[in-house]
């Protein structure tokens, strides 16, 4: 993952017609609804014979799961399932662990739920059973090694393939571009960290049959798919592999003592075929842990963060930090705003802050907690920390090494040394406490919720990845109490502390980076008031741009787990107005998924682009402030070609309708997007290329 600082120094990595809404009560997800009830009885093995424990004949192990059976072979892992319908389906084919197969398994003991055995070869401990109507395998390793396992996508059936990279993808497994390899933009011989790559941790597949002609699901509910969700995501991997033109997907889990990874476990839960249905599966098993968290207890909590409902999101630099900045905007129209700025030598002061208040916007500083340099000469004034934190506080490699810091420079900081000196020397406090002197009342926090978390081996702090991910969201915690608090790209484990995030809406393609570190082309860390890299324009190689932007492949799927528990932007280098090519498109995908928009502002900009801003947030406004605390319950593609979408939150509280394609459906015009709240006689139409600076943002 990657962060960048603002304060000069080198950075680098990181409408048509209405079909089916889904039903949400009174599960709340999209698998499908089926008795859990099997007329069967238990043969050839001890314990426990109830039909909810399923049956097992020879080495298949049948399970009662939602939507049908699923069936386990206990000598090999491969994992198929019966639908209610009839219909069969590989989950997985057989595991193959590292250094060979499986090896003979152990005898089967029934459970209550299911069964257990093991693989004596591999030192393998297996347990598989059914919660909440979805087949739970658990593996637990007593020796460091590796499995990979499962191997999905293998059925001939499968159509296309649900990856959560940033916002969402569903990839048709045949499509040319993605079968192809990283280099050109595709995925074919690329591997993802689970943990630290996706914004959620799962995957999906959806089946043949699953979507008509139109593109959406059936619209009878009768679809497949299968959902694969990895509670375990740290040690987990997905690499993907063309075969025969058709993607396929295989995990690996390394199990490591050391590393506290020596349990893992995937959940596979059938699905209607839809292309979010893996990620509502994963919101109904967030909420049944208690883990889902929730905007309006946020702005209970803290009513403060009301403010981040119709705000569109910006760094600001030069004149736009100051008081005179913040009242153009408000001049401009602007009735809602989240204004951030950098740790440099020119922060916004007390009386730009007060004027943002005034405003009903939110302010508040960037800052890190991750980044240490030698104070004598720190590039950035977030990494100088007084006493001995630097050094003394560097995450050490097995070797005794540091872990080299942000583009290079110093190190990586570690959480637990920070969490064991707290009490006593309240560095974090401090930090906090001089950051938002000038009375903000926001503030965000790079780093601390990405998936890149690490294992620290030095003498008196070691801790585990699991250990970091424990200790930053402590110490979220404690700052979202006080602040409206935002991170990067925020992974769902800190769902329940943050409020906003900059980074999950954007499904980066790994030659993003190839870009951004091209500092002719990109845009350097300079001029200190409105550095390149943020504000000069950008045309994207044609295979980034397909595997970004291209709307055809995008789908909700973050927003779907999580709306309505924060608010999700895009990456903050990826302001509006750097990709000119992309806007139309951008500002599509925010209003269909009720996401605000994110820029950087200076004087220049305030000038040249305030007015288009304007017309853009107010048409956002009412949309985001009567639905960004309700759930996203349904997307559709209303044509075959996808280039016409369609979304809907809460109970019907808003739809949203975004014509993609360069022809009208339905009376929308190509490029426009319709939105009608439940209260409206007539949608709200924003055709974005259409505006000018002072131009109107509405049309009813």
């Amino acid at each position: 993952m990657t962060s960048f600082t603002f304060s000069g120094g080198v950075n680098s990595p990181t409408g048509g017609p209405r079909r089916r809404r889904f039903s949400r009560a009174p599960r709340t997800t999209r698998v499908l609804a089926a008795s859990l009830a099997l007329a069967s009885t238990a043969l050839g093995v001890t314990g426990c014979d109830s039909a909810a424990a399923g049956t097992l004949h020879g080495s298949k192990l049948e399970l009662p799961v939602a939507g049908g059976t699923a069936v386990v072979d206990t000598g090999t892992l491969a994992v198929s399932a019966r639908a209610g319908d009839g219909r069969r389906m590989v989950l997985s084919e057989a595991a193959a662990a590292a250094g060979g197969g499986l090896g003979k398994p152990g005898a089967v003991t029934r459970t209550a739920d299911g069964a257990r055995w093991s693989y004596p070869a591999k030192g393998l401990a297996v347990t598989a059973g059914v919660e909440h109507g979805r087949l739970r395998i658990r593996l637990r390793a007593e020796r460091d090694g590796s499995v990979s396992w499962p191997v999905t996508g293998t059925d001939r059936a499968s159509s296309s393939v649900q990856l959560p990279r940033g916002e969402g993808l569903d990839i048709p497994v045949r499509d040319a571009f993605w079968n192809a390899g990283a280099e050109k933009g595709g995925l074919a011989g690329s591997t993802v960290d689970v943990g630290a790559d996706l914004a959620l941790p799962l995957w999906g597949y959806a089946l043949d049959g699953s979507r008509d002609r139109s593109g959406g699901g059936k619209g009878d509910g009768q679809g497949h798919g299968v959902s694969y969700l990895v509670p375990t995501d740290i040690g987990t991997s997905l690499r993907f592999a063309s075969v025969g033109g058709r993607l396929r997907s295989t995990a690996t889990h390394a199990f490591d003592g050391g590393a506290g990874t020596r349990d893992y476990e995937v959940s596979f839960a059938l699905t209607d075929g839809d292309p979010v249905a893996p990620a509502d599966d994963y919101r109904a098993y967030l909420a049944q842990r208690g883990k889902l968290g929730s905007l309006q207890r946020k702005i209970r909590q803290n009513p403060a963060t009301a403010k981040l409902l119709g705000a569109f999101h910006a760094y600001v630099w030069g004149e736009a930090r100051t008081a005179a900045g913040v009242e153009t905007l408000k001049r401009l129209g602007v009735g809602r705003m989240w204004l951030g700025y950098d740790a440099g030598p020119h922060p916004m002061d007390a009386a730009a802050v007060r004027a943002a208040k005034k405003a009903g916007y939110l302010v508040g500083p960037y800052d890190t907690f991750a980044n240490g340099q030698d104070p004598k000469t720190a590039d950035s004034p977030t990494s100088a920390w007084p006493d001995r934190v630097y050094p003394d506080f560097c995450i050490r490699k097995a070797d005794g090494t540091p872990e080299t810091g942000f583009g290079g420079r110093g190190c990586y900081l570690s959480s637990r040394a920070f969490e064991k000196a707290e009490p006593t020397k309240h560095y974090l406090a401090d930090r906090t406490r001089t950051m938002t002197a000038n009375g903000a009342d926001s503030y965000f926090l790079d780093v601390d919720a990405t998936g890149e978390v690490f294992r620290d081996h030095a003498a008196g702090h070691e801790m585990t990845k699991a250990g970091d991910r424990a200790n930053r969201l402590a110490r979220m915690r404690r700052l979202s109490r006080d602040f409206v608090l935002g991170s990067e790209s925020a992974q769902p484990w800190a769902n329940e502390v943050l409020a906003y995030d900059h980074g999950s809406g954007t499904p980066v393609a790994d030659g993003l980076w190839a870009l951004e570190r091209d500092k002719p082309t990109w845009g350097n860390y300079y001029p200190e008031n409105a550095p390149k890299a943020f504000f000069k324009p950008v045309r994207l190689p044609a295979e980034v741009a397909k595997a970004m932007y291209d709307p055809k492949y995008r789908v909700p799927l973050y927003e779907t787990a999580l709306h309505g528990s924060l608010v999700n932007a895009e990456r903050w280098e990826l302001s509006y107005e750097k990709l000119p090519a992309q806007k139309t498109t951008r500002a599509l995908l925010a209003m269909l998924y009720n996401t605000p928009l994110n820029y950087v502002l200076d004087g220049r900009s305030l000038t040249e682009h305030g007015g288009e801003l304007a017309a853009l947030q107010r048409y956002f406004a009412p949309l985001h402030r009567a639905a960004g605390t309700e759930r996203m319950t349904s997307f559709r593609w209303l044509t075959g070609d996808r280039t016409v979408q369609r979304t809907v939150f809460g109970n019907g509280t808003l739809t949203v309708t975004a014509n993609f394609g360069g022809t009208a459906h339905d009376g929308l015009p190509g490029g426009c997007v319709d939105a009608k709240l439940r209260t409206d006689a007539q949608p709200r139409r924003l055709c974005p290329a259409q505006l000018t600076p002072a131009g109107p943002a509405t049309s009813k």
